[in-house]
């Protein structure tokens, strides 16, 4: 059985992990601009940084308030499911390299990345935070957390999604003709 406690300590990583990914997307940002590179949507970024922030203690607090119990078949399932998230996460990460960023900016003069997990999708980064905020609450059972926070992420990220490719242009959609947006092979 896993306890409450070893729980919270994987919430603390998840959020160190986060702290580090937005000092490493500073550090992007500051090499982009200086690039010449095209910063857009400050203010739905401000909205992503509550909503992932929250998420965070809402996932902590709903097993604590309402007694919510690890259940070892969902729990270790989700957890699971959680790594290979962090683990396309990262793949996105890697294969961006100093143009990745939590942010949205564009550099018109370089060509669209196409390797990695962009060979398949449009945005495996996006499809590695919906797994996440999907799954994460259910580890401890934080079932409201899970079901809240998926549909706030999903109206966020349809005015995001829509933000970046306009400001990417038409020569990401070309690059990107025929790539599914979250699963290969589907039209999402």
């Amino acid at each position: 059985m896993v306890s409450y406690d070893w729980y919270l300590v994987g919430l603390g990583v998840l959020a160190v992990e986060r702290l580090v990914e937005l000092s490493l997307s500073k550090r992007n940002r500051t090499w982009a601009l200086d690039a010449g590179g095209l910063e857009v949507g400050e203010t739905h970024y401000r909205l992503m940084v509550l909503l992932h922030s929250s998420f965070l203690v809402a996932a902590a607090l709903e097993p604590w308030l309402f007694g919510r119990a690890f259940v070892p078949s969902v729990g270790w399932s989700c957890f699971g499911l959680a790594l290979v998230a962090q683990a396309l996460r990262y793949w996105a990460i890697f294969t961006l390299g100093r143009r990745w960023n939590t942010r949205v900016i564009v550099l018109p003069d370089l060509e669209p990345v196409t390797a990695g997990p962009y060979r398949w999708l449009k945005h495996p980064n996006y499809v590695a935070v919906i797994v996440e905020l999907a799954v994460v609450p259910l580890i401890h059972g934080a079932f409201l957390t899970a079901c809240c926070f998926s549909f706030l992420n999903g109206v966020l990220l349809a005015v995001r999604i829509h933000v970046e490719e306009e400001a990417l242009g038409a020569r990401w959609r070309a690059a990107f003709e025929g790539r599914a947006r979250f699963i290969p092979g589907g039209r999402w």
